[in-house]
This record gives structure tokens, C-alpha cells and sequence, in this order.
């Protein structure tokens, strides 16, 4: 297939189509489920989901389906089904992957920006999904377009784009097993909610942290006191909390003590994280914004990247109980509720990690304070498994005649759902996870953009991984 004709293809249809819907996708509030509990009657989830479809259906693809699949109280699911190019066939299906769901707003954005209003500046398209994830059908049917338009070949293709991700795709296993004979016998997979560590290679993601996250609760009181009274007779909920971290927790190292959530690092990865931190020395830290005179948790750029990819880390991610400063009255608080958000290594059971944080936190808690544990979300990681020699090779080549530089692959420290369900589901299949996020893409966070450019050549980059798989 020739590589000019599939930029071409791609880089007009980025500009003339893909930038103006994918800006009006930007301009749907479309809240992942898990921070919008009235999302069935706002809709904002389903009419992401109809504008992508609408998009997709307008492109023209020969004998496409494009359906919106939507189950009883469970957010809806974009799928478009492909047929196979006639040389490709007896190829199996290709499954691409990504999601419409966003995260929250989260802060106040730059003068100019906002989370729901798209501005094209300097190359980037920022506001929020812009990158994580609503790129991502797009990128995967101009890549099918590319394709054809070149005169190249691509196996069945399905598109699936859920919006659940951003909750932990608590409704992908449902949608999976009714979907199951629709889908087929899977043998390519190519994520898109992925990226790397810069702007100037293609990027594999080679592993994927889990997820335990639990809000934990530590009542003392039935009703709050004041604290001139109350301190020193009645332990302080948070000082109980503190305790009980500090079970969980090394503050000093933030090592997790928790057994169950440790696993031995592969020595493959280790050998990895050597590489990635050569290739870029002091990049691991260097891509945060430290506060003025804060440094990073080691100044071993190998250590920094295991354990932001196979070890486990804790973060307390939201609080309860706790009254603004401003406002905060002479009270010794009845509670204290703290949401805990473990990152695990991609090996660990999150089922086995959970019943293991409960008994920690439940057993002989200080001063028998009543401790309640739950609102859990779990999600198991993932490892990639071995390259097959076509794909190997095509990596190869796309990164001399794409990029200008080889592709790379990492472990990454954050997770994808969908990845652990479809590797236990397509054993067999070869998996692709990459995509255009950036380290500094700001996805979760205020000012969340997407490199344009990158994105093209991510998109062409799609394109000869789908003509490769129908040829091999």
C-alpha cells in the first residue's frame, strides 16, 4: 500500500472532516456515569454516541452498519461494523477500540479554554475528550478510509466506542456477551486510549496498571462536638484514618505494604524501563509541573518508571467531612471519609487486592471506631502478549516511513478496561495500544488537548497495521 497516498488520505480528511465534528463532540458534556448520576435523563452520553455515529455513517464506508446499542440502564455503546476489502476475508476481525466518556471539568481552565468549548490553538484542539478518548473513532474510520482510498486491504473491522470507561466499564462485560456473536472470531485488537512518552514516535503499550478504589468511612461520634470539649476524651476520626493508612502505606517511602497487591517484576520489564529511561534521561519527572522545590519519590529515573508501572501506589483522591478552611468551626467531626485509589501492578487479582484492604481496614480498628469500607471499583491489569512476526515487522516500518523514528513500547500506569476483558475473551489475537496521549495532554485535568498532528500520523500509522493484518 503506498505510504503517500495513505497520508494524503489522511491528512485531508483530518483537515476538511474529522477537526469540525470532533469539535462538536468536545461541546457535549458527555460525564462518564460515575460522575453524573442523573446521566439516562441528561443525555448527554447518548448524544455523543449519535453525533460519532452520524459522523461515521456520512463517510461513506461500503456496506457499513452504524448502530447505536443501548441496554437497560447501562450507558450506551457506538458499534459499526466494516465489511472485509474482497482480498481479506478469511482475516477474522479487526476490533478498534476507544470511548466517548470524559472526566469532569476538574479546576479552572487557561483564559480562552473550557472544558466544553473547543479551540484549535498552536496545533492542539483542546477542551475536554479531545484527546481521552473522543479521538479515537475518528482516527479508526479515517484510518478504514485511508486504507481504501490507497488501494490497500483491511479485514472486517468493528469499531466499538463505549462510554464507560472513565467508570471502570462496568457495563462492557454485559455488552460483550450480548454482543458475542456479532463480534466473531477476533485476531487483531488496536486500542486507541493510549499514547506515550512524546510527540515524535509511535508508542506500544506493553503493560497496564489495575484499579482498587474504595471510599473508606471512620465514624467516632454519633453527632460531631466541639473540640475544646470533646479533644483528648474522644479520638479524633481523622487521627483513627491516619492509623489506618498508615496499615496500608509507608508515608515515608510510599511503599504499599499490602501483600496482596505486590507481585515480582518481570525481568522483560525491568530490561524495559532500563531503555525507556535511556532514551531520555530525567524525563520521568520532568514531564510534571513540581511545585517550586518538591522533587520526585527517587532520583533513579528506573526506579520512577517501575513504580509508575509495576508497582503499586496510593492516592487519596477525594474527601468527606472535612469543611472548607475558611469555614472550619471549633468541632471534633463525627467522621471522616476518604476516597483511596490504589494503582496496582498489572498482574494483581483486584478481587483478591479488595477482600485484602477490607480485612486490613475492618480488624482490630483503634479505640473501636466503626470503620465501613465500600463504593468499590475494581479493574484487573494487562499484560500485551508476544509480537507476531508480521506485526513486528510492519512496527518496524512504520517507524522508518511514518515517523522517521522506531516505535517504542512502555508500561503505562494507568488502565483500560477493556483490555484485560478482551485478552482473557481472544487469547490468540495480537493486540496494538497505542495512541495520541501525551504525558502532558493534561487528560483528567484542566486544559486536556490533543496534538493534532501526532494524531495524523497515528491515524496513518492504524492504516498499515490494518492492510498488514489482511496480508499476512
Amino acid at each position: 500500500m503506498d505510504y503517500g497516498k495513505v497520508r494524503e488520505a489522511v491528512i485531508k480528511d483530518w483537515n476538511e472532516d474529522v477537526l469540525s465534528s470532533l469539535s462538536g463532540l468536545v461541546e457535549i458534556p458527555a460525564l462518564s456515569a460515575a460522575y453524573d448520576a442523573a446521566w439516562e435523563r441528561n443525555g448527554h452520553l447518548r448524544a455523543a454516541a449519535d453525533h460519532v455515529r452520524d459522523w461515521i455513517a456520512s463517510r461513506g464506508l461500503p456496506g457499513a452498519r452504524c448502530e447505536v446499542v443501548q441496554l437497560d440502564g447501562r450507558a450506551p455503546l457506538l458499534l459499526v461494523d466494516v465489511p472485509a476489502t474482497a482480498g481479506a476475508a478469511a482475516r477474522g476481525t479487526v476490533l478498534l477500540y476507544g470511548h466517548l466518556d470524559k472526566q469532569p471539568p476538574l479546576g479552572d481552565w487557561s483564559d480562552g479554554l473550557g472544558p466544553w468549548q473547543p479551540v484549535v490553538r498552536d496545533g492542539r484542539l483542546y477542551g475536554r475528550g479531545a484527546v481521552d478518548d473522543g479521538y479515537s473513532g475518528y482516527a479508526a474510520t479515517t484510518a478504514l478510509t485511508a486504507v481504501q482510498a490507497a488501494g490497500g486491504e483491511h479485514a472486517r473491522a468493528i469499531l466499538l466506542l463505549e462510554t464507560g470507561e472513565e467508570s471502570g466499564s462496568p457495563d462492557l462485560p454485559a455488552y460483550l456477551e450480548h454482543l458475542s456473536d456479532r463480534l466473531g472470531e477476533v485476531s487483531l485488537v488496536v486500542c486507541l486510549d493510549a499514547g506515550g512518552g512524546d510527540y515524535e514516535r509511535m508508542w506500544l503499550t506493553a503493560s497496564l496498571r489495575g484499579v482498587v478504589q474504595a471510599t473508606v468511612t471512620v465514624r467516632v461520634l454519633e453527632t460531631s462536638a466541639h473540640s475544646g470539649l470533646a479533644s483528648g476524651i474522644v479520638p479524633s476520626s481523622f487521627r483513627v484514618m491516619r492509623r489506618l493508612l498508615d496499615r496500608l502505606e509507608d508515608s515515608v517511602t510510599g511503599e504499599v505494604t499490602v501483600p496482596e497487591m505486590n507481585v515480582p517484576i518481570p525481568e522483560e520489564r525491568r530490561a524495559e524501563a532500563e531503555a525507556l529511561a535511556a532514551l531520555e534521561p530525567g524525563a520521568a519527572a520532568r514531564r510534571y509541573r513540581l511545585a517550586d522545590g518538591m522533587r520526585a519519590a527517587s532520583d533513579d529515573d528506573v526506579e520512577l518508571i517501575l513504580n509508575n508501572t509495576w508497582r503499586p501506589t496510593l492516592s487519596v483522591i477525594g474527601a468527606a467531612g472535612l469543611p472548607d478552611p475558611a469555614v472550619a468551626g471549633a468541632v471534633l467531626r463525627a467522621s471522616t471519609s476518604l476516597r483511596l485509589s490504589f494503582r496496582t501492578p498489572p498482574t494483581v487479582d483486584a478481587e483478591t487486592a479488595r477482600a485484602a484492604l477490607v480485612k486490613i481496614l475492618t480488624t482490630e480498628v483503634p479505640y473501636g471506631a466503626q470503620v465501613e469500607v465500600g463504593d468499590f471499583m475494581l479493574l484487573n491489569g494487562w499484560q500485551a502478549p508476544a509480537t507476531a512476526p508480521w506485526l513486528a515487522a510492519t512496527l518496524e516500518e512504520i517507524g522508518d516511513r511514518v515517523f522517521g523514528r522506531p516505535c517504542r513500547s512502555l508500561g503505562i500506569g494507568g488502565g483500560i478496561p477493556f483490555m484485560e476483558m478482551l485478552g482473557l475473551r481472544y487469547p490468540d489475537a495480537q493486540f496494538v495500544v497505542t495512541g495520541a496521549l501525551g504525558a502532558d495532554s493534561n487528560m483528567h485535568v484542566p486544559d486536556e488537548w490533543l496534538n493534532i498532528a501526532f494524531a495524523e500520523r497515528v491515524t496513518e500509522a492504524v492504516a498499515h497495521i490494518l492492510d498488514a493484518h489482511a496480508r499476512n
